[in-house]
């Protein structure tokens, strides 16, 4: 049988370093390798003992958490293994984690077994933003995509212009990581300084003190006019209609405390104490389609705010077509999942449907729902549109796993599991192998043998 990679393998000496790398795991023992933690793939793979023989198990997940120095682990040995041994935990900073997800931050000890004995010991480390952003400028220092689509000469005090996204200069306040790869232009490429005559002009010409101009200037009679910061405010805030305008019966009192939209970028009051929802409990980033849509406030009074159908209750979500994203963006996968739906005779809202009232009886194990706050999770609760993708990914694992061998496409019934399971990242470099596997199921690497009962997911009951 072909087996999967780990998701974590410590690429050779020669091999780039991996894209997204924001964190490692450097073992005591400097005779065994680091393992990379990359922002796309959170699962860490690796060696665990000194005795395994070289061989990797995928036995936690760490995740960023909400500044440049926190994260978060989950013990995945623990999740996968817990029917057969009540033993698979791991150390954390000196405690002993099951299932619970904890803190780490820099300078953490993490072993990967109940004790430390037998075990390795590794230390959680953050790479450098320094190194990130360095990396991220070498990429892209192209001289011919840094210019100003006005003057036709290198970008000076670039910023973005809103809702088209082309690049101008001159218009004072700096995107910052524009002005990263600017910097960087004329270091590596002098002759395209300016005199400082020539940067002084362009100085008197800067007016607008904010990085992004609202909507279009054509019928600016219809739109609130955009107050301007002072001189010495390095705020880049978008305004709020509701400062200085009452919508609704409610106006900003001076000084309010904001919330900045993920969407569209945007401003709306942080009001907690009334009914309407403002952060996503998802992701718990703050969404302002919602709260605006509530308040009677649409584009005729600023034109940029987000459509109300961008976060919503997950029962009043509509989907007519599979997330691209589905399965972990295997193909394969996410066609043969399109097959059942069809052959069953219903569509594809009836199926996530179905599946969202089991969820709400809470016959579905939550384990594997990469959400915040999953307990909280109901069919009434808001999600924004990327929540909403892994909600249904989530929903479609369970609806194929639960599907009789039978009703498989004939194609698809006749494949082994993958000893990797959904955690392999052979099947979204090599085809063949993601079409002789099944990989939606969970990992068996460790005991191929184990009898299907135990290795296949199954419904609580």
């Amino acid at each position: 049988m072909d087996s999967g990679e780990c998701s974590n393998s410590t690429p050779s000496s020669s091999s780039p370093p991996a894209a997204g790398v924001w964190a490692r795991l450097v073992p005591a023992d400097s005779a065994y390798p680091e393992v990379a933690v990359a922002e796309d793939d959170a699962v860490v793979c690796s060696l665990v003992a000194p005795a395994a023989g070289g061989e990797e198990l995928a036995w936690c997940e760490i995740r960023r958490g909400g500044d440049a120095s926190s994260a978060t682990i989950r013990n995945l040995r623990y999740d996968q293994w817990s029917i057969l041994s009540c033993s698979d935990a791991i150390i954390v900073d000196g405690r002993v984690i099951q299932q619970e997800v904890v803190d780490i931050k820099p300078g953490s000890e993490i072993v990967p077994g109940p004790q430390k004995e037998g075990h390795l010991a590794y230390t959680f480390d953050v790479t450098a933003a320094k190194d990130h952003n360095e990396n991220n400028v070498k990429i892209v220092l192209d001289i011919d995509n840094a210019k100003c689509s006005i003057c036709l000469n290198l970008w000076h005090d670039v910023v973005t212009v809103a809702p088209c996204f082309h690049n101008f200069c001159a218009i004072s306040w700096k995107n910052h990581f524009l002005h990263n790869i600017e910097e960087a232009i004329l270091k590596a490429f002098s002759s395209l300084q300016r005199s400082d005559e020539e940067i002084a002009l362009l100085e008197s010409y800067a007016s607008v003190k904010s990085n992004i101009v609202l909507g279009n200037q054509k019928n600016q009679s219809r739109k609130r006019p955009l107050p301007r910061p002072s001189d010495e405010s390095n705020d880049a805030e978008l305004p709020c209609p509701q400062c200085g305008t009452e919508f609704a019966g409610f106006r900003c009192n001076p000084g309010a405390a904001h919330l900045q939209c993920n969407g569209c970028g945007g401003m709306m009051p942080a009001r907690p104490s009334t009914s309407i929802q403002q952060k996503c409990l998802g992701c718990d980033g703050a969404f302002c389609g919602a709260y605006w849509y509530s308040q009677g406030v649409n584009s005729r009074h600023r034109g940029l705010i987000c459509n109300p159908e961008t976060f919503r209750m997950i029962s009043q979500h509509h989907i007519s077509r599979l997330p691209d994203t589905l399965h972990g963006g295997n193909p394969v996968e996410k066609d043969i999942t399109e097959r059942c739906i069809q052959q069953s005779g219903k569509t594809l809202q009836a199926v996530i449907s179905e599946w969202i009232a089991k969820f709400d009886n809470k016959e579905l194990d939550r384990s594997r729902l990469q959400l915040n706050n999953v307990d909280a999770v109901t069919s009434r609760t808001y999600l924004c549109n990327h929540c909403y993708n892994k909600f249904v990914d989530f929903l479609l694992y369970w609806f194929r796993v639960s599907t009789p061998r039978n009703l498989l496409p004939p194609d698809a019934a006749s494949r082994d599991n993958c000893w990797y399971g959904f955690m392999c990242r052979t099947q979204h470099h090599r085809p063949d192998h993601a079409r002789k596997l099944n990989h939606v199921c969970r990992p068996t690497r460790t005991s191929p043998n184990l009898p299907d009962l135990l290795l296949r997911p199954v419904l609580q009951q």
